[in-house]
């Protein structure tokens, strides 16, 4: 007992005791089911809580380093996150869609020497991961011939544009920002009313 006082007389006691008394909870709780039935719910895996983009903190450094980007990006020509990434996507696989963008903008651009170049942009990298692994059972329903194609096309316009083309997806971050939260809770959508199915 006096060892137990001990430990919850410090925060790291109280990290170890949350610790052991936790994680075998965790540990233990049953797993969504496998087979046919997975389909039904992958459309629940392609959720996130809307409390993660209600973060000031996060949402600051996201739009401040996009706006940051924005300014070295001269080419107002091309847009690499927008409407045109929805061509042909039912709107039930825009989640998947949008958490598959958030992957290769973290590995393709933010991780890479980009990091060096701007503030808040391995805070912002481990944001996005965190929420790509969140939803890492979000798979796509149906067919997936357009979202490879419209994300093939984002990367072929980013890799025609060279350095510039990660500087514009730095500085398009705001954007891969809003639509992540308009297809990935269950926020009102921007620009419309919600079809009915």
């Amino acid at each position: 007992m006096a060892c137990l006082q001990s430990l919850t007389k410090s925060f790291s006691g109280w990290v170890i005791f949350c610790c052991c008394c936790y994680l075998p909870l965790l540990l233990t709780s049953p797993l969504p089911p496998k087979g046919p039935g997975l389909a039904s719910t992958a459309h629940h895996t392609c959720r996130l809580r809307k409390i993660n983009f209600q973060q000031p903190y996060i949402r600051n450094r996201t739009y401040t380093l996009a706006k940051m980007a924005r300014v070295s990006d001269h080419d107002t020509d091309n847009r690499l996150i927008g409407q045109q990434l929805y061509v042909n996507v039912r709107e039930n696989n825009r989640c998947y869609l949008m958490k598959r963008i958030a992957e290769l903008v973290v590995k393709d651009v933010l991780l890479t020497t980009a990091k060096d170049r701007y503030p808040y942009i391995e805070e912002v990298a481990q944001f996005l991961a965190s929420l790509t692994l969140e939803m890492s059972r979000c798979k796509f329903s149906g067919h997936r011939e357009h979202i490879e194609k419209n994300l093939e096309e984002m990367k072929s316009k980013m890799k025609q544009l060279g350095e510039n083309g990660k500087i514009k997806a730095i500085g398009e971050l705001d954007l891969l920002f809003d639509y992540m939260e308009n297809a990935c809770t269950d926020a009102p959508k921007k620009g419309g009313k919600k079809k009915k199915n």
